[in-house]
């Protein structure tokens, strides 16, 4: 449809002759902030194939900047052999409305690349949508493009909401001809149930003052059928300021409805606040271009203002290729809530290297639009989420796993036999025996001992949380999921992965943990990729896995999959010759982290020492030295015997029995570092059990 017919067809309106003569070109400016961007190739031309913009997908397939493309004519990018075709092609594709044809486009290096061609016509006066559907690799059907990427309803409205306008992708989508619609309330694009009037007056008083406003509802076709439509209203005025109507842009997102649900309308919005550190960009309507970024920004990716001054620093040249999807759902977020959630992607260093970081962008204005955005350096969080090597080597040397006796060096020389090869290794022991020493000596002397080693303690972690830990998820795998997150396996991939308690493995979660362990390979939370994977895997319990069994608590396949190699750490009692030197080199240890000169134990507290058969184990030991440390003023070490006589326990004359029973309990939790699971296994009973037991007793987190 042509702009004269249009203006024959509209009703006049006191805004209509201002609507007629101006909305148009603010119309496309509406419509290029919403096509612009998407990582979908299409191509906005005229009756002649004259390109008048392109996408940023478009640029890509075509292998050229969006500057090279725009005035040019298809035919420019259309095989030799192929062009002489075209003309009565596009014909075709116009007059009779022909919904694809097969296009050959010879791109930059020579290559020739066949796509599905499909055009929207008179989406805007003598404007056509052309989306190029490419061929996926090998045999098979072109990539999908999303329905809402393939037709867009674009329509003027006077101040009262009165349709002024009515371009061809609104009559496609709606049913509506432009005289059947033109004069009437856009009310009727709204379903009864809905409250229409209410409905249409909210969007328009939101646009009026915040500039435009975007909705996603149900919308009414002709025939009365429903779809869900994301709709963006922009508020037109004239030069002096007075509102003349509104421009709408709407797109059928039925196909991404029960997504979106899930994934987007019960998630909070990004707040803009700063970050730390926080780098921000400017980005005006020409998406590509960046006419502002701090000092900060420049410097991350090894530019110099002179760069950005000459116009050289462009975003897409910033944004490796894998990452469109992630910036076209960025975009569609902020015109739909002003702001995207963020997300991580990497940009590209001037030299080729990549730099992880978090980006969250928002909305300026959309007339013409620009946007502000905000990018967070990750690489100091990745630093500290995987063990960097000399942090390791320290961390695991011998001499933190102190003592000569020969349960200790028996153990050692297990550790030695296995560390060389990729054999699971289960660390068993009562809580406090130093397993987790034991398992970062095994990394220390493996070949993988300059890869990471990442630990998960499977007691600490909500059972519900547990998979997303380990495997992690995709972003929109769950309700709160905003971002992709990498979980330890794939953080250990290479090194080792050290699953602490893992006897506190749900049974439901036990034949994923197999199936990765068997097959070396696993998927996110809400993703359908394979990951392989290659981790040594050492796990430690201090519970009984084979009555765990017996008690169809732990799945015998895992248990024999886990028990390659065991390893049992004595109990402190065990080996008391070990005492006298683990308390010296606590001692040591906690005087110089405290400032303090203590050159002296008493014998006395040696003997002690010694006879006390620790429950708590090195842990419980350490405590103490730590708590004797702290009351000691002068050089000589001052310990509270009285807490490891056996005649100083809470039974003394006078004691009752719940004083007791709550002295003990206190006592065995503080063995546990807190953690009610441990304890609770130590006296022999359920979680539940416990809690009960320390509700009745009055004991807090603040007794322990």
């Amino acid at each position: 449809m042509k702009e004269t017919d249009l203006a024959s067809v509209a009703i006049p309106k006191p805004a209509g002759g201002w609507l007629l003569s101006h909305g148009p070109q603010q119309l496309e400016q509406l419509f290029r902030a919403v096509v612009f961007h998407p990582a979908v190739p299409i191509v906005i031309t005229d009756d002649e194939r004259a390109s008048h913009d392109v996408s940023t997908g478009a640029a890509r397939l075509l292998g050229l900047p969006r500057q090279s493309i725009i005035g040019q004519k298809l035919d420019d990018f259309t095989e030799p052999s192929f062009r002489p075709k075209l003309p009565e092609l596009w014909e075709t594709l116009l007059q009779q409305g022909a919904p694809s044809a097969s296009l050959k486009l010879a791109l930059p290096d020579g290559a020739v690349r066949e796509v599905e061609l499909e055009v929207r016509r008179d989406v805007l006066p003598v404007r056509h949508v052309v989306v190029l559907k490419p061929q996926a690799e090998g045999a098979g059907p072109p990539e999908t493009i999303p329905v809402s990427m393939r037709d867009f309803a674009l329509c003027l409205l006077d101040p009262e909401g009165e349709v002024v306008t009515w371009y061809g992708g609104s009559e496609r989508t709606y049913g509506y001809r432009p005289d059947e619609i033109v004069g009437r309330s856009a009310a009727i694009l709204y379903p009864a149930e809905s409250s229409p009037e209410e409905a249409l007056s909210e969007v328009l008083v939101r646009a009026e003052i915040e500039g435009y406003f975007a909705t996603e509802r149900w919308h009414l076709r002709k025939d009365g059928s429903t779809f869900w439509a994301n709709s963006i209203t922009m508020a037109l005025r004239d030069e002096r300021g007075q509102l003349q109507g509104f421009a709408r842009v709407t797109r059928d997102f039925t196909d991404r409805h029960e997504r979106d649900e899930k994934l987007r309308r019960s998630r909070a919005r990004a707040r803009l606040v700063p970050m730390e550190p926080a780098i921000a960009g400017i980005i005006s309507g020409e998406y590509d271009q960046i006419p502002e970024a701090n000092d900060t920004f420049l410097t991350l990716l090894g530019y110099e203002r002179a760069d950005l001054q000459s116009g050289r620093l462009q975003w897409s040249d910033l944004t490796p290729p894998e990452y469109a999807a992630l910036d076209d759902l960025a975009h569609e977020e902020g015109l739909r809530f002003r702001a995207c959630s963020p997300y991580e992607k990497e940009l590209l260093h001037r030299n080729g290297t990549r730099i992880p970081v978090l980006v969250v962008s928002a909305v300026l204005k959309l007339a013409p639009f620009r946007w502000i955005t905000f990018v967070q350096d990750l690489r100091e969080r990745q630093r500290s989420e995987s063990v960097p090597d000399e942090v390791v080597e320290v961390q695991q040397e011998f001499k933190e796993m102190v003592g000569s006796s020969a349960a200790l060096r028996r153990v050692l020389q297990q550790v030695e036999v296995v560390a060389p090869t990729d054999a699971t290794v289960l660390i068993l022991g009562e809580t406090g025996t130093g397993k987790e020493l034991v398992a970062r000596a095994l990394h220390r002397l493996s070949p993988r001992h300059k890869l990471p080693f990442i630990t998960l303690n499977c007691a600490a972690i909500p059972t519900g949380l547990l998979e997303s830990e380990l495997f992690g998820y995709e972003r929109g795998a769950f309700t709160g999921a905003l971002m992709q997150k990498i979980g330890r396996f794939e953080m250990a991939h290479r090194g080792t992965l050290f699953l602490d308690e893992v006897g506190d493995i749900p049974i439901d979660l036990q034949p994923k943990l197999l199936r990765a362990l068997q097959e070396k390979s696993f998927e996110r939370l809400g993703g359908t990729k394979t990951i392989p994977i290659d981790v040594r895997l050492v796990a430690a319990t201090n519970r009984n896995l084979a009555q765990m069994m017996g008690d169809k608590l732990f799945r015998s396949d895992l248990y024999y999959r886990l028990k390659v190699f065991p390893i049992l750490t004595p109990p402190l009692r065990d080996r008391p010759e070990d005492i006298p030197l683990l308390a010296r080199h606590f001692v040591r240890k906690y005087a110089t982290k405290m400032g303090r000169t203590v050159e002296k134990i008493p014998d006395e507290t040696l003997q002690a020492l010694c006879k006390w058969p620790w429950p708590g184990n090195i842990r419980e030991l350490e405590n103490f030295m730590e708590r004797s440390v702290i009351l000691s003023s002068g050089n000589t070490l001052r310990a509270p015997l009285v807490e490891i006589r056996p005649d100083a326990a809470p039974a003394a004359a006078g004691a009752t029995l719940e004083q007791v029973e709550r002295e003990y309990i206190i006592r065995v939790l503080r063995e546990c570092d807190g953690v009610v699971t441990a304890a609770a296994t130590r006296l022999g009973l359920h979680r539940t059990t416990l809690n009960a037991m320390m509700r009745k007793l009055g004991i807090s987190r603040k007794d322990v």
